[in-house]
């Protein structure tokens, strides 16, 4: 355990904790690098001025998806008809429903709780943190002095600057989940992941949805990969508005009315604002510990190390990226480096990212103007409609897409749509993770019918005209077919 000095005469009052590594942040990738580090013999201090499980938990990830399951059988009651089951309209009790998404909020709670890592051994302090200086850091009356520290704080929603925004009632990610009335027409500012995850979500749960993006929805993914999604929601009844921002707010939650940049206005009962994320770094006066720091986060080097060669950043606080499963590998990183001491460098190249939408929409590695971009025109790309997959078919889901990016006999991207493309990913994130050819993939053997057939299709699209296009190929074969007995 840490060791612990009280304070005398002027710090009476005070105690300072002494330790080896010190997290700052119980979200993801803090209390990953807690339970590690302690599991393996180190002393931590773990210190959360707000709910233990962090953004994750509490108000994106989980919530999330326990929304976005609910709304999914509403859906499905009325989406029987094309296999003989007659549609039935779903009666929808939000207050339930709310009552269902705090339910797997409170069943994985334990995993991440306070007392779960007090049995691990770890100091945990419930109070903010805030560095003093080079080596130290201050939370409430006590002092830590660690041989490491870990900045692990996350995010918070980016709420733009839009005219009476501060003067109308608003929902991000942090209360939308609380919120146990049905709205009557919600409109969504941001056509991100997490913009179109809830507006899918809320049109299924019974509300109209306007989603407004200045630029163009899901414009991380390749555009005809979420031109999928989009034509989806559109179908269910989802107005996606795009290239044009919000000019201004007015009114109060029940009676709000939005005006864009191109003059049109509209008129919602709720606001939820979905504009982005900024690293949550405004308490930890970074700059008496010698922190280097920006808009974008911490800067950090290859090995997540600060411009301070003790403190460490992961997560959203580095702004490398804001996934929960990127927080959990750098984690991995720095107890490599800073509980075992051995050499570690953080790679982006294969973190895959998936919006939870109907169909889902999963990338990993580069888009294809991505891999132009850096290899030119040594780059190929091919495409397998999930038409052409025997179990879409079964499942009346024919829409989508897989699209691999190639580069010398390599995957170096691929994008999927599809039903459970955040599963159907996993095979090209190891590929990219441990840099295999694309034969690998196109060799595996998979069970029939099974959509990730769709990617094994893919990949052998890349061999087809190589195989059978090929006069030399052709050649070959009659010739060992003269050769043989």
């Amino acid at each position: 355990m840490p060791e612990t000095v009280p304070g005398t005469g002027a710090d009476a009052g005070t105690e300072t904790i002494r330790t080896d590594i010190c997290v700052i942040g119980a979200g993801s990738g803090g209390l990953s690098v807690a339970a590690g580090a302690v599991q393996m013999g180190a002393r931590v201090v773990l210190v959360e001025g707000a709910a233990m499980g962090g953004d994750c938990l509490n108000h994106g990830c989980v919530p999330s998806k326990a929304l976005i399951a609910a709304a999914g059988a509403a859906h499905a009651m009325g989406a029987g008809g094309p296999f003989g089951i007659a549609p039935v309209t779903p009666q929808i009790d939000q207050g339930a429903v709310k009552d269902h998404v705090a339910g797997v909020i409170a069943a994985i709670a334990p995993h991440d709780s306070q007392e779960r890592f007090e049995g691990l051994g770890v100091r945990v302090l419930r109070d903010w943190a805030r560095f003093t200086g080079p080596r130290e850091v201050a939370a409430g009356r006590r002092r830590i002095r660690a041989r490491r520290f870990v900045i692990a704080t996350g995010s918070r929603p980016l709420i733009p600057q839009v005219t009476g925004l501060d003067q109308v009632g608003f929902h991000t990610n942090e209360t939308i989940f609380g919120l146990r009335q049905r709205p009557f027409h919600l409109i969504v500012l941001g056509g991100g992941p997490i913009g179109i995850e809830m507006a899918q979500a809320h049109r299924r749960l019974g509300s109209r949805v306007t989603v407004i993006e200045a630029d163009r929805a899901l414009a991380r993914e390749e555009p005809e990969l979420a031109a999928i999604v989009l034509e989806r929601l559109r179908a269910e009844g989802v107005e996606v508005l795009e290239g044009a921002g919000v000019a201004a707010v007015a009114g109060t939650e029940g009676a709000l009315n939005v005006t864009l940049t191109d003059g049109r206005r509209l008129a919602g009962s709720h606001l939820l604002v979905a504009a982005g994320r900024r690293p949550a770094l405004e308490r930890l006066d970074l700059d008496a510990a010698g922190i280097r720091h920006g808009p974008r986060g911490v800067v950090v080097n290859a090995g997540l190390r600060t411009t301070n060669r003790r403190v460490y950043a992961i997560g959203d606080a580095a702004g490398l990226g804001q996934f929960t499963h990127l927080a959990g590998y750098h984690a991995g990183i720095v107890i490599r480096s800073a509980v075992l001491g051995l050499p570690a460098r953080a790679r982006t190249d294969h973190i895959p990212r998936a919006t939870y939408a109907d169909p889902e929409l999963a990338h990993v590695g580069l888009t294809e103007a991505e891999a132009r971009a850096r290899f030119g025109d040594r780059v190929e790309v091919v495409t397998a409609p999930m038409s052409g997959n025997d179990r879409a078919r079964a499942l009346g889901r024919t829409e989508g897409l897989v699209k691999l990016v190639i580069h010398r006999g390599r995957p170096v991207g691929a994008g999927i749509v599809a039903p459970h493309a955040g599963e159907l990913i996993a095979p090209w994130a190891l590929a990219l993770s441990a840099r295999l050819k694309l034969s690998a993939v196109a060799g595996m053997v998979l069970p029939y019918p099974t959509l990730a057939e769709a990617g094994k299709r893919a990949a052998g699209a890349y061999f087809s005209p190589r195989l059978f296009d090929n006069a030399a190929v052709k050649l070959l074969v009659r010739l060992v077919q003269r050769l043989l007995p």
